[in-house]
């Protein structure tokens, strides 16, 4: 897969409609069955010595939580290999997939559980990749959540490196309690998060 590059992307994102379907013309709309399975955040069970926490909130850009936005999470295991195990669906608290899928709640809140990443290879740093989708958005968006506590590697990375420093905090996933990292996603405006584009047609 080529590198990404980063893209700004331009969203009218409204705050105030009710909960429920989405208009058609953007992402939306969303339906139950985009989340067919309980526990989708869960990826790694909470119990696990090795489980991490990512959560934060989205907002648009006048700072409003967008309260119906839909994340994907995709990891590499511990070891820095794609997972091939199947099973996502099941949630049976052992298998870990490397992927789930998570609603924001009311406040725009959204929450992870998995296993923090290992490298992909020598000079690049771990991260997750994080996935939006969410109404106002005409293409889901893709973003990486990287580790605060790990800046060495994060001085290291190719990515990171072509970013403006102004603009590259808004890729780090800051700890703010033991296991737990705060992942805040701003879709436009000032502090807008770095999205990705991976090569397809926008």
């Amino acid at each position: 897969m080529p590198e990404p590059t980063t893209t700004r992307r331009s969203a009218t994102v409204a705050t105030h409609a009710p909960l429920g379907q989405t208009p058609s013309q953007t992402v939306g709309p969303f339906y139950g069955y985009a989340l067919p399975y309980e526990r989708g955040g869960e990826i790694a069970a909470p119990w696990r010595p090795d489980s991490i926490r990512l959560h934060g909130t989205i907002t648009d850009g006048a700072g409003e939580a967008v309260p119906d936005a839909i994340l994907e999470l995709w990891g590499l295991d511990a070891h820095g290999h794609p997972v091939a195990q199947r099973g996502s669906l099941e949630r049976d608290g052992y298998t870990f997939t490397g992927f789930g899928r998570t609603p924001a709640d009311r406040d725009g809140h959204y929450s992870f559980t998995t296993i923090k990443p290992g490298r992909r290879d020598a000079g690049a740093a771990p991260y997750l990749l994080v996935t939006i989708f969410a109404r106002g958005l005409l293409h889901h968006l893709f973003t990486r959540a990287y580790f605060g506590d790990q800046p060495t590697e994060n001085e290291a990375d190719a990515v990171l490196a072509g970013i403006a420093p102004e603009r590259r905090a808004t890729l780090i996933a800051t700890p703010d309690a033991p296991s737990s990292y705060r992942f805040d996603i701003r879709l436009q405006g000032d502090g807008e998060t770095v999205f990705f584009d991976f090569g397809q047609e926008l």
